[in-house]
């Protein structure tokens, strides 16, 4: 298996970010809806904001996520790419 150690890296942080069960419900649902502005965040998981902007700060940092400002509010969408390399990797342990 022949992995950069950029690639590795990237995977480490991915896959630490989703092994949380907010941040994994939290991508379960922008999944589901599309897109989430940081407020359905805050009501879907019944945190608080300080601790929502920590998870979705994370998320993006691991780069699962894109946020972008629309008004006043931070949309946050899935990077599918990087779903992509992520099942590229993860499809390399099924090979013969």
């Amino acid at each position: 298996m022949n992995t950069t150690k950029g690639d590795m890296k990237f995977i480490e942080k991915a896959m630490s970010a989703i092994a949380d069960p907010c941040r994994l419900s939290i991508l379960q649902e922008v999944y589901l809806k599309g897109e989430l502005c940081c407020g359905d965040v805050q009501s879907l998981t019944g945190l608080s904001q300080p601790t929502c902007s920590h998870h979705i700060k994370l998320l993006a940092e691991s780069a699962l996520i894109d946020c972008n400002k629309k008004g006043r509010n931070q949309i946050i969408t899935l990077n599918k790419e990087n779903f992509k390399r992520i099942n590229t990797f993860l499809g390399k342990f099924c090979e013969a």
